[in-house]
């Protein structure tokens, strides 16, 4: 299995270009980008083919995807095949004002014209997208309600929810293409890393987890990731250290 890692993670480091070749010699084959690197794809295609890495999904936001032709074009100069939508588009959807469904629409109207471009589509939760709707749904099934649609699911962020992963694998896997590898600190600990800990080291069975994302899901990509690291290339040494073992 190839492990990938989300350079958001590593939003903090002084040069992409080092970062990369770090994750190379760390033994990640893969990276996955973030909205904010887009603004020169062809200058980061460069750095990639540089550092031996490749960049199979990616991040962008609501606002970037609007203008879908621009986004496609991006896809292709880095050589991307999924993109995820990372959250909702503005804070209305996290205090419980936003409108799911015409999330979830336009949404759906994008994957369209991804799938049209041979390329995939998706979306990438929170805990946010758990909470049940009037209608008695909750936001994770709107979002999905296109077929064109796929789900990388944060893994760790369900289960801050509240939720089981597992059940919503059981119920959604054949939608789920990529897993955000992401661990839990005891409660208490890591509190200046937002309670996020290195993949082995918290609360979750990572080992378990895998074996079971492998069974139940389509995912083929399986994406390090840590909301706030005080040590981005720690992270990434210790959590690949970990996971190799499994894998």
């Amino acid at each position: 299995m190839d492990f990938s890692y989300q350079l958001y993670s590593a939003r903090n480091e002084k040069s992409l270009d080092d970062t990369l070749k770090t994750l190379k010699s760390l033994g990640y084959a893969q990276v996955e980008g973030w909205g904010g690197q887009f603004a020169d794809p062809a200058a980061l295609a460069q750095s990639l083919k540089n550092s031996g890495l490749v960049m199979p999904t990616a991040h962008m936001g609501f606002a970037q995807l609007v203008d879908t032709d621009a986004a496609l074009k991006i896809v292709d100069t880095v050589g991307i095949e999924t993109v995820y939508c990372p959250a909702p588009p503005s804070a209305d959807y996290r205090e419980g004002t936003g409108d799911w469904q015409k999330f979830a629409d336009d949404l759906g109207t994008i994957a369209a014209a991804f799938k049209k471009a041979g390329k995939g589509f998706g979306y990438h939760n929170h805990h946010w997208e758990f909470v049940k709707l009037a209608n008695g749904k909750t936001p994770i099934e709107l979002l999905l309600g296109s077929p064109d649609m796929q789900w990388e699911m944060d893994l760790a962020w369900v289960v801050k929810a509240g939720e089981d992963p597992i059940a919503w694998m059981n119920k959604l896997g054949s939608r789920i293409t990529a897993i955000h590898v992401k661990d839990i600190a005891p409660a208490g600990e890591k509190a200046d890393e937002d309670g996020w800990a290195d993949v082995g080291t918290g609360t979750l069975n990572w080992q378990q987890l895998l074996a079971d994302a492998k069974a139940k899901t389509k995912a083929k990509f399986f994406v390090m990731e840590h909301d706030k690291p005080s040590d981005a290339i720690r992270f990434a040494r210790t959590s690949i250290a970990t996971v190799k073992q499994w894998a």
